[in-house]
């Protein structure tokens, strides 16, 4: 009679009240820690910024050398990075998340062992050979626990790793090599590495007993959560076209797809790989002083994030929150290469044009989930972050190259911010994005 009833039970539909709470239960329960995870994993890739004000006359690199070293990560990340999202699906995001942290926290304290150019090309690959499908594995998590509407504002909370790390990551890592420069016989940005790196062998041993595969496998939601959660996410979800990897492979729409991600990964990683460069030719030569001054960019990152996933997950439209903001960051990336002289336009001008590719970015991850469905879509969401993450080996190195020839930054800059522009032309066009 008791099973009968919790069948009952389970079998009426949710009110409002109910699915707002199963889903904020969800919420509480996977973001926060897959926001920690992805803030580490962010600031392991880009902390060689910091480095870079140290390291360069202590290993002796060139310009040339830190942005091919900078952009060589990319090359190992694209590398597996498909294989990695089709193979989490076969044993799970638990096995996946837990093996990937570890290895890139172990590999980003390795950093400290750096002694010419080629120690520094080998680890910054291995780095992202051992990242590679961190994030489309975590995006594609996510499509087990929510429906498309709600994907964009899941987006925002997740994808605010990434300014996080930028605002606490640049003042801790400017402190770390301030304070601990030359204790025990190693420089500044050796802690820096060593420290920064250690806390993600510690999370991804922790991801292995927190996490769970599906929701079917959650002990902490009951029959009835589960029965509401799959029959929500299976009614939102009727209209997509199931695929197979084999077609996503042939569809043009999710190269047009990767072709918008490419040129917003140029702007983001541009800015990630040099802003301290930028801020120190503004005539700042104290390094905590740079660490502070490249906080506020990414605190209005997070401010326009969230306020683009909300409106876009209102409206339910997509293509005109990522193109908008692209061609406007764009325009405020050429301010501010045209006018490093005035800190205060320059430094406005730096802060709208990163807060603006953000929120792109943001509003972007809901775009290929809600098009793609089925378990190709894990090989479909890592194709699109292959091909665009070649961006995060593009720019950085580009930039660097010119630097090194021309001995300014702002020819680079100014592709960089040409690029963001032509890159809202893919999804202004393609279907996907409608």
């Amino acid at each position: 009679m008791a099973s009968t009833s919790a069948a009952l039970h389970a079998d009426q539909p949710a009110s409002d009240v109910e699915t707002r709470a199963l889903y904020r239960k969800i919420g509480w329960r996977l973001l926060p820690f897959l926001l920690l995870c992805y803030t580490f994993a962010y600031l392991d890739r880009v902390n060689i910024g910091f480095a870079k004000l140290q390291m360069q006359a202590d290993v002796g690199i060139s310009d040339a050398v830190y942005g091919l070293g900078a952009g060589i990560f990319f090359l190992g990340y694209v590398m597996f990075e498909v294989p990695s999202n089709l193979l989490l699906v076969k044993i799970g995001a638990r096995k996946t998340i837990s093996r990937i942290m570890v290895l890139w926290g172990a590999t980003s304290a390795s950093m400290l062992f750096v002694q010419g150019e080629y120690s520094f090309y080998a680890l910054r690959f291995l780095l992202g050979i051992f990242e590679a499908g961190f994030a489309p594995g975590m995006i594609f998590y996510l499509t087990y626990w929510y429906t498309q509407k709600r994907m964009a504002g899941v987006m925002a909370v997740v994808m605010c790793a990434g300014p996080i790390g930028g605002m606490f990551g640049g003042p801790a890592s400017a402190w770390i090599m301030t304070r601990f420069n030359g204790t025990h016989g190693l420089e500044g940005w050796q802690w820096m590495f060593l420290i920064e790196g250690l806390p993600c062998i510690v999370l991804g041993a922790i991801a292995f007993f927190y996490m769970v595969d599906k929701p079917q496998d959650a002990k902490w939601l009951s029959a009835r959560e589960k029965t509401l959660l799959e029959r929500d996410i299976g009614a939102r979800s009727s209209g997509q076209v199931k695929h197979a990897f084999r077609d996503v492979l042939k569809d043009r729409g999710v190269y047009a797809l990767a072709a918008t991600y490419f040129c917003l990964i140029c702007g983001i990683y541009a800015v990630s790989f040099w802003l301290p460069t930028l801020l120190q030719a503004t005539g700042i030569k104290d390094t905590m002083q740079i660490g502070l001054y490249s906080a506020p960019p990414y605190v209005a990152a997070i401010i326009v994030m969230v306020l683009l996933a909300r409106s876009s997950d209102r409206m339910r439209e997509r293509r005109w929150h990522v193109a908008l903001p692209a061609i406007a960051g764009g325009a405020s990336l050429c301010l501010a290469t045209a006018f490093p002289q005035h800190f205060v336009l320059s430094m406005i001008a730096i802060a709208v044009a990163t807060a603006l590719m953000w929120g792109a970015y943001t509003v972007f991850w809901a775009v290929p989930s809600q098009y793609l469905k089925g378990e190709a879509a894990a090989g479909g969401i890592a194709l699109i972050n292959s091909i665009g993450l070649l961006g995060g080996f593009l720019s950085p190195s580009l930039i660097g190259w010119i630097k090194q020839s021309t001995g300014s930054l702002n020819a680079g800059l100014y592709f960089i911010a040409a690029l963001l522009v032509v890159g809202a032309i893919p999804i202004i066009l393609t279907k996907h994005a409608r």
